[in-house]
């Protein structure tokens, strides 16, 4: 038999067996159907997780052939463990599942799905608690896992033993109710119940101290990915491919969240993380569930240097490969780089080629060339020269600025000389800095894998520094492209000063929650604190007070001196009552001579009664404007929550009946209801 009928024969056996192979996978695709897993994921449900409640409610993991189980954490819980003992198939973890793996863990990062991770920590602002640093012997909360927190204290020199360590509640009450001073969080979620309960808070984040890690990683066991690799490749496309729906519509998988897995927030909760979430995820510049190698060397080299972990730290066999192993991912660099190789072969060849064409063009055509060449560079020159807007451009792998134009130092004060060569990140405020490198670095890939697309104009407003010390609110349109002589990626910007727009959108906000004559909040701000009080109150089971004030004696006064001596009253009066109470309470007008004064936060009936008299007896006392002396008196009506009515219709109303009882009974008096 000839050589080449044996290979024949040799082909045709191989093929055989491959054949075979596949009839077995197929016949094995209906066990994999029926595969019950489970995700365990590392917080409550919220649209943190919404990829995963995509996946499961549009059918994206039935159509893989899984039935899988979404499991709440709970504190305490340790999401590692449930996965590496077999309790949970999947888990979502931070980058402490680099110290897990360095513990001994076998744990394997999938898919990643923040590109800049939310975790923060949110402390209560007070008088003795300013910056990061305050937190040493303070009350504080801190998640399993939260170790680029921990990274961030190091960092900024705050010992961990000098923390006050409560194991985390999930509650963000805790830090309302001053059970703690602390706790970390995610910026996509707890800051809206701040926000709805009233309290001012600090937010400490570790990317101002240049810490910014991946968040929100789903993993599984090497067992799991050893066992049924197939199995895992199926799990984390569906996972993806939710994750990808629930980012293109997030209205509709808010409103999946809310109805189906948690109704403990209200809608709005969920659409405020999925806002939140955007620039975190970065969908528009990054595909979903991408991982750079060279980025998760960089964060083991932070730990590193925080001593987390030692500094050769050999973390192969942690990312996921979909080919398969170390064995495949050398070849894949030994193929990127024979490929790359032969694209440099290539490029040299095509670069002599159009050497050559060049050479054989006219004298005449390459005159005429520079001539028009030189007028559009007088023409660019002119109009960058003269322009308000300032024109620059920055290298986009060094983020160096290569030109920026004149306008720039009637705008930041700062010489085309002294910017010349200078960092781009310079040119914003230091909490911004990280923020601007990484949309640079991101963008910039985001070019090179498709630079023959369509143009992308980003848009961003930052607060940027003058030589002199201020600031400026600009705004910064800025696109990608490559420079035809050097070949160099450039950042192309415009940057516009945008302060008084700015100060007139505030002035214009100011406006519609202000009145006009007396500077107080109005009923439509007065109502939205109420309903915020009324929502702490039902959670904290305390009291609030709303108090209904009318000025008696005061038409007389409007009609005997004139309209603009009444203005100067209300005007007095209205700072005469902001003396009385505390800053956390709210004095506003409703029109004419009615204000209405909330104190979201009674101990008793004697409380607000004890407001309610202080304020009658400064409004008793004699008003000298324009050469005048006048005199008015005020019925106020109490009403307290939840006695009087348990939500801010009732409380108006019953706080507004009261106080005409005052007046009948013969004004300049406080009055309350009897279940007061």
């Amino acid at each position: 038999m000839s050589l080449s009928s044996r290979i024949r024969i040799a082909v045709l056996r191989h093929c055989r067996h491959a054949l075979a192979a596949m009839a077995l996978l197929l016949g094995a695709m209906p066990v994999l159907a029926q595969t019950p897993l489970t995700l365990q994921l590392r917080w409550s449900h919220g649209f943190q997780f919404a990829g995963y409640y995509a996946a499961q409610e549009k059918g994206f993991y039935r159509e893989a052939g899984f039935e899988v189980k979404l499991l709440e954490a709970r504190p305490g819980l340790n999401v590692v463990a449930e996965v590496t003992s077999g309790r949970a198939d999947f888990g979502v973890g931070t980058s402490g599942l680099l110290m897990a793996r360095q513990a001994g863990e076998p744990v394997v990062v999938l898919a990643t799905i923040f590109q800049h991770s939310p975790l923060v920590l949110i402390a209560r602002r007070d008088a003795y608690l300013q910056s990061i640093h305050d937190l040493a012997g303070r009350r504080v909360m801190i998640e399993p896992g939260a170790d680029e927190l921990l990274a961030y204290l190091r960092r900024e020199r705050i010992p961990l033993d000098s923390l006050i360590r409560i194991q985390h509640s999930f509650a963000p009450d805790d830090l309302v109710s001053g059970k703690v001073d602390a706790i970390s969080a995610y910026s996509s979620n707890e800051p809206y119940a701040l926000d709805k309960a009233g309290m001012s808070y600090h937010v400490f984040t570790p990317r101002s101290a240049g810490i910014d890690f991946y968040g929100d990683n789903l993993f599984t066991s090497e067992n799991r990915l050893k066992y049924n690799p197939e199995l895992v490749r199926a799990f984390r496309e569906a996972s993806l491919r939710g994750w990808r729906y629930a980012m293109d519509h997030p209205e509709e998988v808010a409103a999946l969240i809310h109805s189906r897995y948690s109704d403990a927030q209200p809608l709005d909760f969920y659409l405020f993380e999925a806002r939140r979430m955007v620039p975190l995820v970065r969908p528009d510049l990054v595909e979903i569930g991408y991982m750079n190698p060279g980025r998760w060397q960089h964060i083991v080299d932070t730990y590193g240097d925080m001593g987390m972990l030692p500094r050769d730290f050999d973390f192969r066999g942690f990312l996921y490969s979909e080919g398969g192993g170390r064995d495949s991912e050398g070849l894949r660099l030994y193929l990127a780089a024979a490929l790359g190789g032969l694209a440099l072969v290539i490029a040299v060849a095509t670069y002599i080629h159009r050497i050559n064409r060049q050479l054989h063009r006219s004298v005449a055509e390459a005159r005429v060339a520079a001539g028009e060449l030189r007028a559009s560079e007088e023409k660019y020159r002119i109009l960058t020269e003269t322009m308000k807007d300032v024109v620059w451009t920055a290298d986009a792998d060094t983020l160096r600025i290569t030109y920026v134009s004149p306008s720039i130092e009637r705008l930041r004060g700062y010489t085309v000389a002294e910017l010349l060569g200078s960092p781009i990140e310079s040119s914003v405020k230091p909490g911004e800095r990280n923020t601007l490198r990484s949309l640079v670095r991101q963008r910039s890939r985001a070019f090179r894998a498709d630079p023959d697309g369509s143009p992308h104009f980003y848009t961003e407003v930052f607060e940027q520094p003058c030589k002199d010390g201020g600031s400026v609110w600009t705004e910064v349109v800025t696109t990608y492209g490559v420079n035809p002589r050097s070949g160099i990626l450039e950042v192309h910007g415009v940057t516009r000063d945008i302060t008084e727009r700015r100060a007139s959108q505030e002035r214009i906000t100011h406006m519609a929650e202000h009145d006009l004559l007396t500077d107080l909040p109005n009923r439509a701000l007065v109502t939205d604190r109420l309903s915020q009080a009324l929502a702490t109150a039902r959670r904290n089971r305390h009291r609030v007070a709303l108090l209904y004030i009318d000025l008696d004696r005061f038409k007389p006064i409007n009609d005997t001196h004139g309209h603009a001596v009444g203005d100067l009253l209300l005007q007095e009066a209205a700072g005469r009552m902001r003396a009385c109470v505390r800053e956390s309470d709210t004095v506003g007008r409703f029109g004419g001579d009615e204000f209405v004064v909330l104190l979201p936060v009674v101990e008793s009936s004697e409380d607000a009664l004890r407001v309610a008299e202080k304020i009658r007896a400064a409004l008793g006392e004699p008003f000298l404007l324009a050469g005048l002396c006048l005199e008015v008196s005020s019925s106020i009506g109490v009403a307290l929550y939840p006695e009087d009515g348990r939500d801010q219709e009732a409380l108006l109303l019953s706080a507004d009946r009261i106080m005409y009882e005052a007046k009948r009974e013969g004004r300049d008096r406080v009055s309350m209801s009897a279940a007061g």
